[in-house]
Parts: structure tokens; C-alpha cells; sequence
């Protein structure tokens, strides 16, 4: 696995520090750069300056960097500073250059939608609802544009304990386009112990227990709950037969 091996072949870990407990186990001999939460640009920083040394720094981040997460702010800060820096294979470096590689990972909408069964069949958008970087005046309009053109949504950041009402607002403007028994997905701490996996109808979603680790598929017009399970058809059954 990528991931696997570019955090044993580096000399420097960075990240928040729930996330480096929990690679722990690739840990020995690294240094260890970590900060708490709402350190992002102190962390990144950190670490860029750290790269420019000549260290293989790994910043991690949980599911996938490049969604909701570091790789955007670690570019961000390397054009900020104007430091020279290229994709791995793209030419040979020179003194000074950085080579960066985004490796992949499973983000949230993934991990989560594979525990529900198959809600993003079709398509979907993907909305957080934290206001910390985005005004909320934008959020609501996304929010209305998505509910209106019907996409499944797919909310991060759904709730913390400052946050605690933005999701109830989110479920208003659904409300306004689909029925109130759409069926909705609430994954929390996906693949991780904690795992929790709920499906309620969307006019109940405001008694549901939400958190910061909680990711929230809500369908659109065609899903479906069926059993243990949420899927969200992509219109196969209006061309063919699928009982025969």
C-alpha cells in the first residue's frame, strides 16, 4: 500500500495528533510534528519548512488528503512561499525543489457509503457545514442548489458542540425539495471502533445523534431503503428487467 510505504520511508511525521496516534505503530526512530486542532496552518507550515531541510516529511491526514483535508493548504503554503516544487516523475529536481506526491486515501463519503450499501450510485455532491473557513451564507446557498438539482447529498462536518444547529438547517432546505421519508445515512467513525451505522427518514434526521466523526448521506428522489441497507438506483430498472 502507497500510504503504507511512504510513511515508513519518512524521516518526519506531521499531522493532528488523533490522527498520528493512530499510525503509531510506524512511529519508531520518526520524528513527530503534531498539533491540535485549528493548528492546520502552524502544522503545514511546519512541515514544508521542515521538507526544505532535505527530510522526507509524511503529512498525514485521515480518509482522503485531497478531500476536506491537508494537501490543498500544503500547496497553498508552498506557492505562498514560492518554493519550486514538482510532481514525483516530473523531471529531475533540482537543489532547492520539493517533490510532492499526494497519496490517496478513503474518504469518508467512501468508507461510509460502502456501510450503507451503495448511496452514491448516482449522483452527488458533497457539502460541509462548517462555517470556520466558509461563510455560512455560501454553505446555505450549496445547500439549496444541491437539494434543488437533486443530487444525493453528502454532508462533513455535520455537528460539533459550537456547531449544533447548522444541520437542522440543512434538513429544512432538503425538506423543501424531497419527502420527508427519504431515507438518510448516518455513518459515525467509519471503520474505526466506535463505528456506528443508522438510516432514518429525513423529517426525523434532527433527533439523530451526529458528531464531528459522523458523515450524513441524505438521498434524493429515487433512493431507497431496503433492510439493512440504503441504495440510491441509477435507473437501470427503467431499461431493463431486473426480475427475470
Amino acid at each position: 500500500m502507497r500510504c503504507v510505504d511512504v510513511i515508513k520511508g519518512a524521516d518526519v511525521i506531521a499531522g493532528y495528533t488523533v490522527y498520528v496516534d493512530l499510525i503509531k505503530e510506524f512511529m519508531d526512530g520518526k520524528e513527530v510534528i503534531a498539533t491540535t486542532m485549528k493548528k492546520e496552518v502552524d502544522r503545514v507550515k511546519a512541515a514544508v519548512e521542515t521538507a526544505l531541510t532535505g527530510k522526507k516529511v509524511a503529512l498525514v491526514s485521515s480518509g482522503d488528503p485531497g478531500i476536506y483535508a491537508m494537501a490543498g493548504l500544503a500547496l497553498e503554503i508552498i506557492k505562498e512561499k514560492g518554493v519550486s516544487a514538482r510532481r514525483p516523475g516530473c523531471g529531475t529536481p533540482e537543489e532547492g525543489d520539493l517533490t510532492v506526491e499526494v497519496v490517496p486515501g478513503i474518504p469518508a463519503l467512501s468508507s461510509g457509503g460502502s456501510l450503507l450499501g451503495a448511496p452514491l450510485t448516482h449522483d452527488f455532491a458533497c457539502v460541509s457545514l462548517s462555517d470556520l473557513l466558509t461563510p455560512w451564507e455560501l454553505i446555505e446557498k450549496r445547500l439549496n442548489a444541491v437539494a434543488e438539482a437533486d443530487f444525493v447529498m453528502v454532508i462533513f462536518n455535520p455537528k460539533s458542540k459550537k456547531r449544533n444547529w447548522q444541520l437542522n438547517k440543512a434538513q429544512e432546505i432538503a425538506l423543501k425539495h424531497r419527502s420527508g421519508d427519504t431515507p438518510v445515512g448516518i455513518v459515525k467513525s467509519a471503520m474505526r471502533d466506535a463505528q456506528e451505522v443508522t438510516i432514518v427518514p429525513l423529517k426525523d434526521l434532527h433527533e439523530a445523534d451526529v458528531d464531528m466523526l459522523t458523515t450524513v448521506f441524505i438521498g434524493n428522489s429515487a433512493s431507497e431503503g431496503y433492510l439493512d441497507f440504503m441504495f440510491t438506483p441509477r435507473g437501470y430498472g427503467k431499461k431493463y428487467d431486473l426480475k427475470s
